[in-house]
């Protein structure tokens, strides 16, 4: 297909930044079967362009295909618009599954269960995400007529399809996500609440609570609401709308799960309800579907269109034209994972138009985000997105012909579309690294945060590029002020910094919860989809202020909310936050006590994600003197770290140091291969070495409870072996990535990696 005047295109080098190549090459670019990259991103640009623009030939024969090509090619190579993953990677290949979300329906048998379950693990092979409502099971300890048994609730299938989930890698690129919905008038909604209590409990899946107006009603006048078994339709008891919505709000505020969606709010808006209902949405909750619907997505690049300190307004409605163009294209071009899928999807060509980098187009402009100004220029933006994609999608429709479910009467103006919605706002995780793009409408995280070279074991800053350029101009640029920045991620109490700059450069921790369901529900308003967005909560935040985050974003038109309170899961996704000096410091300055002929102690058998690791804790007649590891093979990198670690930590003991404090600084540390242990979870060797310190100290105060962890006791020296469990990983959140080590951030659902576009949804 490539003339030379297309030629000319690859010519002419896309630039990325450094992490966008690294995420392209490890999850994007072609490779051969011996895993050699044999394509660049010119060539995947161009695979994707050209693979994407032969649809236009289904309507015109004679149709400019090369126009298109560039057209497309273009507006990705520039990274003014990218679609969702599945389509980079898939299109023009041979597995060409190009959609991101799927719902599947759960009917109330087990032939439907496991029939969506294989449907599940096709889709997940396929690198789609599945969302699920479990409303219609019968509940927990419901009669089943057909064995005169009783059934095990939705909860229990929710751990079938997430082990299901575990169990699949999506085509060597994505892993399995999925979200789990309980409509808030089942009889087992206090279960689905709790589910996820424990970090390790449905770890494939995000869950949200389906809330009905009748509930919100009860909500507020402070009444009992109604529950409903979806066997047969029937009251099948009670429960106080106020305590079972405080349950949700402490399980929130406790871990951020469940989110809650509004889904009466959700189907008012539905745009084919002569279809039928809408009951569940993707992963993430941005994009409301019906069962066996699909819908693909794509991101402007909000960044780069600002032009003379103005949104740069006709080059944006051009990306606009050829992005609504490009996504009606893919329903075309899309090779659906299972034939229903493809027969919905096309009946209603759901199309989900969003945005990434609206934060760098605040800073751009000299805008605080939250500010009234900002919401402003929201409102104004998102309505001419949705404005410019319905018109031409109108268009569309006067050459193509309107979505096959079409009904005149839901569209006030009268005029044909093309699809039944244009506009969805996304998670952009690994697009937006590859676009160098903050994500979707979220504020940036953090100023400056440091990242560890592991190769040469040294930091480095990262720093806002924004906020270094103005910091540099301005003459206050200093690596001490960076280094001090990056304690806080915050700029605000740093009276050394011109306070115009630290008004525009907040960070998701300076804004307000109610800023953020503000900056929400401005863009829900012209959002024909849904809106993902995680409202951020400081540590400090109470469950009355998450109370209120609630009720606010109901009562503003939001579809859903999700909330995440900094430091709120057991392991921090990112942490800002400054370790404190001095916190170890030795009783003056003697010089060690010298270690007698003789100690006692005992060894324990840690399992870590090096392998197994042998500690040894010993005492003299002053108290714990020693530690001493054994791990792996003698000489190797690993083994003398943990050398290092015991050698330091005996000269600590003898030098008089409390053992306490030394379990301080030590535990929690993480590194990339973390292990789930019976006794929690084992973060990496120094962790492992500080929770042996921990056992020995519970030995010594509770000899009988640890015996019972004891596997054997031998010699005169009391060695004992206490093993934790090496059977299970750790699968939920990390404060690091599992694949290259880097921090991971939390947002929009999900966590990702900014490094190597590791992602996975909470």
């Amino acid at each position: 297909m490539a003339t030379a005047k297309l030629d000319d295109l690859l010519k002419n080098k896309v630039k990325l930044e450094k992490n966008a190549l690294t995420v392209l090459q490890k999850r994007y670019l072609k490779k051969d079967e011996n895993e050699n990259i044999i394509e660049n991103p010119e060539d995947l640009f161009f695979r994707v362009a050209c693979n994407i623009a032969k649809a236009d030939i289904n309507y015109d024969k004679n149709a400019d295909i090369n126009a298109v090509v560039k057209e497309f090619y273009l507006a990705m190579s520039n990274l003014d618009f990218l679609p969702n993953s599945p389509t980079l990677m898939n299109a023009g290949r041979h597995l060409q599954q190009l959609s991101a979300c799927f719902v599947l329906p759960i009917e109330d048998s087990m032939d439907s269960i496991f029939e969506t379950l294989k449907n599940t693990a096709l889709i997940h092979k396929s690198g789609g995400g599945t969302g699920f409502s479990f409303s219609k099971l019968r509940p927990n300890k419901d009669v089943v007529k057909t064995t005169c048994g009783v059934s095990s609730g939705p909860v229990s299938f929710m751990h079938v399809f997430n082990s299901a989930t575990e169990a699949i890698k999506q085509g060597g690129t994505r892993r399995g996500a999925n979200m789990g919905m309980l409509r808030i008038d089942h009889p087992d909604i206090l279960e689905f609440i709790s589910s996820k209590d424990k970090n390790d409990s449905l770890n494939n899946f995000n869950i949200s609570v389906a809330i009905t107006k009748e509930f919100m009603g009860a909500l507020e006048a402070n009444k009992d609401y109604n529950l409903y078994n979806p066997r047969n339709g029937e009251v099948s008891g009670v429960l106080n709308a106020r305590a079972i919505f405080d349950r949700i709000v402490e399980q929130s505020w406790k871990n951020g799960e469940p989110g809650v969606v509004f889904i009466d709010s959700i189907n008012d808006k539905n745009p084919t309800p002569e279809v039928g209902k809408i009951e569940s949405t993707n992963p993430c909750g941005e994009q409301p579907l019906l069962p066996y619907e699909s819908c693909n997505l794509g991101s402007i690049n909000l960044g780069h269109f600002v032009k003379d300190k103005d949104v740069d307004w006709k080059r944006l409605e051009k990306v606009i034209k050829a992005a609504v163009h490009f996504l009606d294209n893919v329903i075309d071009m899309n090779n659906y994972p299972i034939e229903k899928i493809a027969e919905v999807t096309r009946s209603n060509r759901k199309i989900g138009l969003g945005v990434m980098g609206w934060a760098d187009m605040l800073l751009s402009l000299g805008i605080a985000y939250g500010s009234q100004e900002s919401l402003n220029l929201a409102e104004k933006l998102m309505g001419f997105i949705q404005n410019k994609s319905h018109h031409f999608s109108q268009e569309l429709a006067i050459k193509r012909g309107a979505f096959a479910n079409f009904d005149n009467s839901i569209y006030s103006e009268g005029n044909l579309i093309r699809n039944a919605t244009t506009t969805t706002i996304a998670p952009t995780g690994t697009i937006g690294i590859i676009a160098s793009a903050s994500g979707g409408i979220e504020p940036i995280f953090a100023i400056v945060y440091k990242r560890a070279q592991c190769l040469d074991n040294e930091e480095m800053y990262e720093v806002n590029p924004y906020f270094e350029k103005l910091a540099k101009e301005k003459g206050f640029y200093s690596e001490e002020l960076m280094d001090k920045i990056a304690q806080k991620g915050s700029i605000q109490d740093f009276n050394e910094i011109p306070e115009d700059i630290r008004k525009i450069f907040v960070t998701s921790h300076d804004i307000s919860p109610e800023s953020h369901v503000k900056m929400q529900a401005v863009f829900q308003k012209f959002t024909d989809n849904a809106v993902s967005k995680t409202v951020n909560f400081p540590n400090n935040a109470t469950k009355e202020d998450v109370k209120k985050v609630y009720i606010l974003s109901y009562k503003m038109g939001c579809k859903g909310v999700t909330v995440y309170r900094d430091g709120s899961r057991e392991t921090q996704v990112l942490n800002i936050a400054n370790k404190k000096e001095g916190e170890l410091s030795a009783k003056g300055t003697n010089p060690p006590r010298i270690r007698p002929n003789r100690t006692v102690g005992f060894t324990f058998l840690m399992h870590t994600g090096c392998g197994k690791m042998y500690v040894t804790v010993n005492e003299d007649d002053n108290g714990v003197c020693e530690v001493f590891t054994q791990l792996g093979k003698s000489g190797g990198c690993t083994s003398s770290q943990a050398e290092a670690i015991s050698r330091l930590i005996s000269l600590a003991l003898r030098s008089g140091i409390d053992q306490q404090a030394i379990i301080k600084q030590i535990k929690g540390i993480r590194c990339p291969s973390p292990t789930l242990a019976e006794g929690g979870a084992i973060l990496s060797c120094a962790d492992a070495v500080a929770k042996a310190l921990e056992a020995y100290n519970k030995e010594k105060m509770s000899p009988d409870l640890f015996m019972q962890k004891a596997l054997h006791n031998s010699g005169t020296n009391k060695e004992r072996q206490y093993s934790f469990d090496p059977d299970a990983n750790v699968s939920g959140a990390c404060p690091q990535c599992p694949e290259c080590g880097e921090m991971l951030t939390f947002a929009e659902g999900c966590v990702v990696c900014r490094e190597c576009g590791y992602s996975k949804c909470f």
